[in-house]
């Protein structure tokens, strides 16, 4: 290494490399310093169970909010596929086993009717979603661009009834008005509490927030599986900024930041000591809390997570009770489970009442039923294949006592209400390791705050942000107190999720870009 470079990037997660390689594209001399022995953060892929060559996106696992046009700038080689199948919600009616799948027209008609007795469900849902369909295709389109004002993107929106519903009430209003189901409702509530602890009239309007960035990704709303996991994500990114001479270099830990808002002075360790390196620009790939404490800012308010995470792989897919769906069909989109509207709300309160849900909903999907690539050729003609499992209303307080026996209380409760819908046991399906366990495991906000340095295991870093020009902002909403140190991990404004917007938008005002 040099002794001063144009950039320094702290953190070479996802965002971190998009930024390297926009940055070192355009000529700049560029450092990445990853604290892990490996890049990728968040998103990676990981044999999780010794000795099977199954390589399961571990953390995050879905593609929806990375642009295209970072893919294409950055000539990544990359692809994701479609999900043929958006959601299966099983529910027992009437002592009768079915439930509500979502994929084609005609299917997804018939599939209202049947559940709900008429059309009425099935037209309010084309509705509501051709509502977001318009937001997602005028505001995805300014998550790369300079933020607008909160009245330009009102502008941009041009719908009052679309704007009042996703940017002014509490989301629960408009459901609660569109819809008369509580499975159906309960459906469309879940992106709205995705890592985000709240309910659906809750005032702050975090759960909007959230709403928001799950149905406009791409303009679409889409949730894309990527083909290789999310590691060929990142190993492409990581790539292209290396071929565009970025320099990464892992094992090295930032301790510290200086600057005088012109020149910036960098300190790291590694297993030699301790360093330094110079920047003209540090842009730091990592939460808000540690971005204050490496340039000796007040922290901001602290940070909570509220999810379950458990990756599992299996010998076969398990039956299910309702026998009018194949199980490839139900698990090749998301599977809800435990996610009426009653139910989600029962499970905050609980929680909200420093309690583990006692019914904890979460959302399954099947990867390598999309992309069979993460197996191996063995495990594919044997039939295996991965589940997913994300957990709601689980915030990291539940955990603070004891973290092991809540995860093990929490995942036993949790698998109590998908076996509930299945025709035998999960337990008769899980494959076993070399070492004869089974391979399934477990994640809740306090381990990933451990692995991965997420503040309080949020996801996002903290609250998501509506993606408009607030007090502070700046620009790009990747701006901090220092001129020359700016902010591209998932707690810049419209950061959150695998995205690479805020990597985009840091190199974008570094590069004086419009």
């Amino acid at each position: 290494m040099t002794s001063s470079y144009d950039a320094v990037i702290v953190g070479g997660g996802h965002n971190g490399l998009v930024a390297a390689a926009y940055l070192a594209r355009a000529g700049r001399s560029v450092l990445v310093l990853e604290r892990l022995g490996r890049t990728g953060g968040a998103a990676v892929s990981t044999q999780a169970f010794a000795g099977v060559d199954a390589r399961l996106s571990r953390y995050s696992y879905l593609v929806s909010l990375l642009p295209k046009k970072v893919v294409t700038d950055l000539g990544l080689s990359f692809a994701v596929r479609k999900r043929h199948v958006s959601s299966y919600t099983p529910v027992s009616r009437g002592g009768r086993d079915t439930g509500l799948l979502v994929s084609g027209p005609d299917a997804t008609r018939d599939s209202f009717a049947a559940l709900t007795g008429s059309d009425r469900e099935y037209e309010a849902w084309q509705r509501f979603y051709g509502m977001t369909q318009r937001v997602a295709e005028r505001v995805f389109p300014t998550l790369t661009e300079p933020l607008p004002s909160r009245a330009e993107l009102r502008r941009r929106v041009d719908d009052p009834d679309a704007w009042e519903a996703l940017f002014e009430r509490p989301i629960g209003e408009r459901v609660e008005a569109d819809f008369a189901d509580d499975l159906v409702r309960g459906v469309v509530l879940t992106d709205a509490l995705i890592g985000t602890f709240a309910h659906a009239h809750d005032p702050s309007l975090r759960q909007n927030r959230c709403f928001l960035y799950h149905v406009i990704g791409n303009g679409t709303g889409d949730w894309d599986v990527p083909v290789g996991g999310m590691g060929a994500l990142t190993d492409a990114l990581a790539n292209a900024a290396r071929a565009a001479g970025a320099e990464l270099r892992t094992g090295h830990e930032v301790t510290g930041i200086a600057t005088d808002g012109r020149r910036a002075e960098v300190t790291y360790r590694t297993a030699d000591g301790e360093h330094t390196v110079a920047a003209a620009h540090v842009l730091v790939n990592a939460s808000p809390q540690a971005l204050a404490a490496l340039v000796g800012d007040a922290p901001p308010p602290p940070a909570e997570g509220a999810q379950l995470k458990v990756n599992m792989l299996l010998k076969r897919l398990p039956r299910l009770r309702d026998r009018s769906v194949d199980p490839r069909e139900a698990f090749g989109g998301t599977f809800h489970i435990a996610e009426g509207y009653a139910e989600l709300e029962a499970a905050y309160r609980q929680a909200a009442e420093g309690k583990l849900p006692a019914a904890p909903p979460s959302e399954i999907y099947c990867h390598s039923l999309t992309d069979p690539s993460i197996l191996g050729p063995d495990l594919v003609r044997e039939g295996y294949q991965t589940l997913t499992l994300f957990g709601l209303h689980t915030p990291a307080r539940l955990f603070a006592e004891d973290n092991d026996a809540a995860r093990e209380a929490l995942l036993k409760a949790t698998l109590a209400q998908l076996d509930a819908v299945l025709d035998e046991p999960l337990d008769d399906c899980l494959a076993t390791d070399a070492d004869g366990r089974p391979c399934i495991e477990a994640k809740t906000p306090l381990d990933l705050e451990r692995d991965l340095r997420l503040p309080g295991g949020n996801i996002f870093h903290r609250d998501l942000a509506f993606p408009y020009a607030d007090e502070g902002t700046g620009r790009w909403g990747v701006e901090t107190a220092h001129a020359n140190v700016l902010l591209c991990g998932a707690g810049a404004v419209r950061g959150g999720g695998v995205s690479g917007i805020p990597g985009h938008n840091a190199a974008m005002a570094v590069l004086g870009e419009v």
